[in-house]
């Protein structure tokens, strides 16, 4: 263990001072990489949230973990929503995911948290604890995911998705596979409340999220009839858009496998 730390430490200077060196050996030797989801809960009515939106965006750039492929998903909750500013991009329904997260670990939601693969809460703006526990979340089996394009329309797009053997011990935990479309170079110039006269740049902003099935580990399949279809919204930058498929103990809320595609290359 104090060898792990030591390596955490020893990464967690290098992403500070954004050095690559990890990601850059991972292209390079074509490792296999396993997918970890982070999740910011942030709001634009938050003081203390911009030093957050920074540190996912370059948790997401810079890949600074061995191995992993860091996927964000920046949800805005809507309790910041005061002061004269209401985040565009804040939604009820991100609040509500938060809370199920607290009621986990018996504590009250805050901004700005991150949340690694659904096991870790901690402060969402600390470099250092997100370097540890990403490393933490790579020690777990991870079930195979796969996503593909398949067509697309107008206004929708369908995929091919599939989801291996579950991994770990199944128990009475069902595992939910679910569906999440996030949007990059989201932007706002906040005239009011606790950030008044910045100018806020955000990266994989949660636009929708749905269940599309339950991963059985029976066949090694999730039910669902035909390829799920992303259904878009005339306001997203199609260009923006990357798709997620993540797969979710339904008690614990374990993170066990995911995968991401960008809609429109």
């Amino acid at each position: 263990m104090k060898n792990l730390r030591c390596a955490v430490l020893i990464s967690t200077f290098a992403f500070v001072g954004f050095v690559c060196r990890a990601t850059a050996q991972n292209t390079s030797t074509g490792a296999q990489t396993k997918p970890i989801i982070v999740e910011l809960f942030t709001s634009e009515g938050c003081s203390s949230c911009p030093p957050a939106d920074v540190l996912l965006q370059k948790l997401e750039a810079d890949q600074p973990v061995r191995g992993a492929q860091i996927i964000g998903l920046e949800e805005h909750v809507d309790y910041w929503n005061h002061d004269g500013w209401n985040d565009p991009y804040s939604s009820p329904e991100w609040t509500e995911r938060q809370q199920t997260y607290a009621t986990i670990i018996k504590k009250d939601p805050y901004t700005p948290e991150l949340v690694v693969d659904g096991q870790y809460q901690f402060l969402g703006s600390d470099p250092r604890e997100a370097l540890v526990e990403i490393s933490e979340a790579m020690r777990a089996e991870k079930t195979e995911v796969s996503i593909a394009r398949a067509s697309e329309d107008e206004k929708s797009e369908h995929f091919h998705v599939s989801v291996g053997k579950i991994a770990g011990d199944p128990g009475d935990d069902p595992a939910e596979v679910w569906l999440a479309v996030t949007e990059d170079g989201l932007h706002s110039s906040v005239s009011r409340g606790e950030n008044a006269g910045r100018e806020l740049n955000h990266i994989s902003t949660l636009r929708s999220l749905h269940k599309i099935g339950v991963a059985t580990d029976k066949d090694a399949q999730f039910s669902y009839t035909g390829d799920p279809v992303v259904k878009l919204n005339s306001h997203w930058n199609r260009e923006s858009l990357h798709v997620t498929i993540f797969v979710q103990k339904k008690r614990s809320h374990q993170i066990i496998g995911a995968a991401s595609t960008k809609i429109k290359s």
